[in-house]
């Protein structure tokens, strides 16, 4: 166990002490201990932006979204997989689900812009066909949640579905023998046999992916995004990246990282406490 242990203590713990960052004037000759302490100015100076209620707004509802529409996609496909009975056909299913999650962050991006494009993109030569006009997708403010989190769902429902055919393999076949005994209908069977059978697994992914909620992906995110859908666009993670970042203004960068980091932690030790009182499953 020494090797993960140390990899956590020297890659993971040891630099959580430079939080403090957050709590000080940065000043790159002094160093991080050698900067000067000013307490709360940088969290002040982020609650008190107007963007701030727009950025937590943006962050909160696209990754809820995301939540509400990948969190059930792949239970539902790997039910279906777990029904499938010929084992060529379920191969081809697995294969073609799960490979779009080997496509790169840029590379996804690109196809997206690519099959969006305002005039040579196939979604506007379709609504072309149908007599409607042009869209410009990525333009328009509305569409910005809704591509990112269907193209997301696309990449990455295969990957997931994977670990609940893994929970899935592990259920007591005698129980569907006993369903079928009693003369159970497939449907019956997914209810009362597979679900139940799943359902410790399915708490502890909601309970880690609700502890990441304000934690959504910047790359993809910051790919997509351009002057003219800000207003959806424009989340805790660019903005960092944009104004503390970009600007060298690391204190106040970490701050909001820090901030970030403590939401995240409520909403786990929430969501937790509230599966293991419900479910009896938590992660502590």
């Amino acid at each position: 166990m020494l090797p993960p242990v140390l990899y956590f203590l020297i890659f993971k713990y040891y630099p959580m002490a430079n939080a403090a960052l957050a709590f000080k004037d940065y000043n790159v000759m002094k160093g991080i201990w050698g900067s000067r302490w000013v307490g709360w100015k940088h969290f002040n100076l982020f609650f008190d932006n107007p963007m701030f209620w727009t950025l937590v707004k943006n962050t909160l509802f696209l990754s809820f979204y995301l939540l509400l529409a990948g969190f059930p996609i792949p239970i539902l496909l790997a039910l279906m997989l777990n029904e499938v009975r010929s084992a060529r056909f379920k191969k081809a299913v697995q294969l073609v689900t799960f490979a779009p999650y080997f496509i790169s962050t840029v590379v996804m991006v690109s196809i997206i812009m690519l099959f969006l494009a305002p005039r040579l993109g196939f979604a506007n030569i379709a609504l072309q066909q149908l007599g409607l006009e042009s869209i410009n997708f990525l333009g328009e403010p509305g569409f910005f949640r809704s591509i990112y989190v269907w193209s997301d769902v696309w990449q990455t429902a295969g990957y997931a579905a994977v670990i609940y055919l893994a929970a899935l393999a592990g259920i007591d076949p005698t129980l569907y023998e006993a369903a079928k005994v009693d003369g159970a209908s497939r449907l019956q069977k997914i209810i009362h046999v597979d679900l139940p059978g799943i359902l410790p697994t399915i708490t502890i992914i909601l309970i880690l992916n609700v502890g990441s909620v304000m934690s959504v992906g910047f790359e993809k995110i910051y790919l997509l995004q351009n002057s003219l859908n800000l207003a959806t666009s424009e989340v805790i993670a660019t903005y960092v990246y944009s104004v503390g970042l970009l600007n060298a203004n690391y204190s106040f960068a970490t701050a909001v990282g820090l901030f970030n980091s403590v939401i995240n932690l409520v909403l786990l030790a929430l969501v937790n406490g509230l599966a293991k009182r419900i479910s009896n499953t938590s992660i502590w």
